[in-house]
Parts: C-alpha cells; structure tokens; sequence
C-alpha cells in the first residue's frame, strides 16, 4: 500500500505516548486578559501560554491595529522587495533599532522562516556553524539546511564550544609548504537561544560573545523567549552584551505576529538579497506592523511587568516541594522535568482536572526520559494563582 509510513508513524507515535492533537479553545481571551482558557466550555488557569507580559487584548495595541486597518489595509499584498513595504514597516524596524542598538532591521512572517533564512543564506560552503545542543527546531533546521559545515555543542558549556573550535586540525597547502589554520580561512558562525524554549535557562551571552569576537566569527541569537522579558527595557539578550545577530518573534511578549533581525548593515543588504525567506515572502500585515509599534512602546516603559513575573516566579520556586526537578530560570519558563512521556501525560491530565492548563511536553522536543510539565508565568497571573498552582503539582507529582 502507498504511504504507509503514514499509518506506521502514527501508530508509533500514539504507541510511544507521543501522538499531538490541536485544541481549540473558545476564545474567551478578552474578558480575563489572557489568565484564562476556556476549552469547551470550562475554564482553566492558563499557565501554558508565551505571552509573557500580558499584552494580548491589550487595549492600546487593539486600537493602534484598529488604525492600522484603516491607514494601510490588513495585507501588504506583495513581497517587501516588490511593492509590499510601507511606512508601517518602515516605522516598526526604526523602533527596533532604537530599542536594540543596531542599525539595521529585516521583518520576517515567522521565527521559524527568520532562523531558516538567515542559517541558510549566511551559511556557506566557507562556514562553521557552532550549534547549542537544545537549539530550537528552526535553528536546526536551517543549520542543517545550509552548505556550512555543522558541529553541536553541549548545551551552554563554553569549554566544550571553544575545544571544538580551537581543535580544527590545520589545513597544509603543498604547493608552497604553508600551514594555515583552517579558522583563518573559514566564516565561525556561533548559534544559540537566548532563552532556552523548554528549560528557560539562560545561554552565557557575555561568553558566547566574547568567543565569537576571539574567532572573528559572529554570534546570531535567537532571542525569542528573552525580548521582552529580560532587560530594563525587555531588550533581551541584547542588554547582556553585543551581538552580531539577533532575531526575535512577535508572537510571544510583544503579543502580535512575525518576527524580527536586526544586524549590521553589511549583513542586512546581504540578507535583503540573498535571503530566500524574505525574498520570495510577502510582508508581514502593515496593520498588525502598526500594532506592534505600540506593543513594544509599552514594553519599554511597563517595567512592573517583568517585575512582575519575578516576584511571581519566586513565590512558585519557594512554594514547590523540594522532590520536585525543577529546572534553574531566570525567566518566565519553568521545567518541571517528569521523566517518561505518560507519567507526564498523566500529570498535566490530573492538573486539567483541577482546572489548571499545564502542557506536557515530550520528545523529540526535548531528550528521550526529560518528559516534563511546562509552566509559563505571565504578568497577568496573580499571587493566588501561584498558590494554587503550587500546590496542586506538590499534591500530582508527590
């Protein structure tokens, strides 16, 4: 029979605990700001969700895409690079680099194609990509996408990055009987998360940076889960040091959709030329490029909300049981490593059940027994809600 692959990876995804399914919720975000979820017909304490700040269904964004709607229309009908790029768009990558410190911004539909485009375009057959071992999807991806050449490194551990780079054995030319290390004539390229998606933990930045300056390479960041969140202003990983690279999405803290890179100028003409993703893409929404003008507005003046989530985050760390694997955070994310994927399953079931909404997550997108509950929490969560939540996974995972 043709296709079936298809039927033999399903059952052995269902076999291995592991099958995915969608869920619609009712869309019952406006009358709690995003604290709750309601799937058919009952609520839950929603602690699965990336937005981080509670801007979603913020009234300032609303009317800001509202005007957006109004000014420039909902689609931008074209590719950036053919008709598709407005002043919303123009005026959304300037806040950007204000706000980051670099001169030039390129707007991408997704994180996902961002991370593709970039890896892809910059990765030639002249490169090394240096890849963090718990990279996101789209970060392997476009590694492995690339002509470059790719070597993983352990998660966070500079020692072992700096040993894979240094022992590249030397390239000998025998027409002249000159030694060159092969790190002189090829392009380093160090890749990592800022914040990492499913053990929000911090990467090392001032170290990766400083390695990458050591190589003449350069650092790219993915600073999805950081931007917002970490900083004075939410500047993400890029309040922690220089950064060559840095692409972010909209889609979580900023509460609004696509994704952003800001670089050098040099690298952002490259990109515009040879970067496939936003080449042959069309733009992101003018509107929703309006919209998210204002979020990010809000987000550099709005401190309490990343205070917030510390003073919250604190409270559940020193409310958990001491049996409890929870993984060391400095943001919103919190791994609450189970082990095997039915015993996690089980869990978040028992949690639903008390009507709090914790995700399990299991591999592949994390490694084989780390199966764990992920709990986000976001500034529109209350002291109470820590409590409860607290409490609850003391009594399922006791």
């Amino acid at each position: 029979m043709s296709f079936e692959f298809i039927t033999q990876q399903l059952k052995q995804q269902h076999q291995q605990a592991r099958f995915r399914q969608r869920v619609c919720h009712d869309g019952e975000v406006g009358q709690s700001n995003g604290r709750e979820i309601v799937v058919d017909g009952k609520s839950y304490l929603n602690f699965s969700s990336n937005d981080y700040l509670g801007l979603n269904n913020h009234p300032l964004i609303n009317k800001a895409l509202q005007e957006g709607i109004d000014r420039f229309g909902l689609s931008a009908s074209a590719s950036s690079l053919v008709t598709g790029f407005s002043y919303a768009h123009q005026t959304l990558e300037n806040e950007i680099c204000q706000w980051l410190n670099k001169p030039r911004c390129l707007l991408f539909s997704s994180g996902f194609s961002a991370n593709l485009g970039i890896l892809q375009a910059l990765g030639q057959s002249s490169a090394n990509i240096w890849l963090d071992k718990l990279s996101h999807a789209s970060l392997i991806d476009g590694a492995l996408s690339s002509k470059a050449t790719v070597k993983r490194f352990k998660h966070n551990d500079i020692n072992h990055l700096n040993t894979l780079i240094s022992s590249i054995k030397q390239k000998t030319n025998t027409d002249n009987g000159l030694h060159e290390p092969i790190l002189k004539t090829r392009d380093n390229i160090i890749v990592s998360e800022g914040v990492f998606s499913m053990d929000g933990d911090l990467a090392p930045i001032e170290q990766l940076s400083s390695l990458s300056n050591r190589y003449d390479g350069k650092l790219f960041i993915d600073d999805a889960h950081s931007i917002g969140v970490i900083g004075k202003n939410g500047q993400g990983s890029s309040s922690l040091a220089n950064i060559d690279i840095v692409m972010a999405t909209f889609g979580k803290a900023i509460a609004s959709s696509g994704a952003f890179v800001v670089c050098q100028e040099d690298v952002f003409e490259y990109l515009t030329n040879f970067s496939k993703h936003y080449i042959y893409s069309t733009a992101i929404s003018p509107a929703l490029a309006w919209a998210t003008n204002q979020s990010i507005k809000i987000i550099q003046t709005e401190h309490w909300r990343r205070e917030k989530i510390t003073e919250l985050s604190e409270q559940f760390n020193q409310l958990l049981s001491p049996g409890i694997d929870l993984i060391p955070t400095q943001s919103s994310i919190h791994g609450l490593v189970v082990g095997g994927e039915e015993k996690t399953l089980l869990a978040s079931k028992k949690l639903k059940e008390r009507g709090l909404w914790v995700t399990a997550i299991r591999p592949p997108t994390v490694p084989l027994n780390s199966s764990r509950l992920r709990v986000t929490i976001c500034s529109n969560h209350n002291a109470n809600d820590i409590r409860y939540l607290a409490k609850n996974i003391n009594e399922v995972l006791s």
